[in-house]
């Protein structure tokens, strides 16, 4: 299936650098709305964990309590002037902040129990490809979710657009496109206060 949302990396930087600075201020009641995302990861004490596409590191006070201070919290981001806001925020004393690509991610196999993506799937320049690598870093039986913090439908009016049938996160869209990339979807929630895609890694 072609993936007509994809960007390729100049244009998710030229999309997200002039509004890194005004991310947060311009959706200030997400916080709770991801704390549940995370919570529906189930991580334990000591895990490690990487949020792909971290953006402005919403998810990583709530990754890092979740995996407590024996744990590893990574945040990855291709847009530096997120990874600052970040920064600005307070939250790289949540975790590791990493400039990088996450298609391309310098991370060794299976090195992670589980991803966090909110919001990343639409932006993969090929997310059959995309979702690989992040089958790549993640044991088997490691999870990933794939989150935002309101529904498909409820996005697309926020953006003035239709719902359409090639949207990929659809579930008749987005479940062979997780197994063909070594993951199982085992939990699909897509309803106004949320969209959360839960996936095993096969293995």
């Amino acid at each position: 299936m072609t993936d007509h949302h994809g960007d390729r990396p100049h244009e998710v930087r030229a999309f997200f650098a002039p509004r890194a600075a005004d991310w947060d201020a311009k959706f200030p009641d997400d916080g709770p709305a991801y704390a549940a995302g995370v919570a529906e990861l189930g991580l334990r004490e000591g895990e490690k964990v990487l949020d792909a596409g971290c953006g402005t590191g919403r998810a990583l006070p709530a990754l890092r309590a979740a995996v407590g201070p024996g744990g590893t919290v990574l945040g990855a981001d291709l847009t530096p002037e997120m990874l600052a806001a970040a920064v600005g925020a307070g939250r790289a004393r949540q975790a590791a902040l990493l400039l990088a690509d996450v298609t391309r991610l310098p991370l060794r196999d299976a090195a992670l129990d589980a991803v966090f993506a909110a919001g990343l799937v639409s932006h993969l320049p090929d997310s059959a490809a995309g979702l690989a690598e992040l089958a790549r870093v993640v044991r088997p039986g490691g999870r990933l979710a794939l989150f935002h913090p309101i529904g498909r439908a409820a996005l697309a009016a926020r953006k003035g657009r239709p719902l359409t049938p090639d949207d990929l996160r659809a579930e008749p869209n987005l479940r062979p496109l997780l197994a063909g990339s070594s993951w199982d979807l085992v939990r699909y929630v897509d309803e106004d206060a949320r969209y959360l895609a839960l996936a095993v890694r096969r293995g």
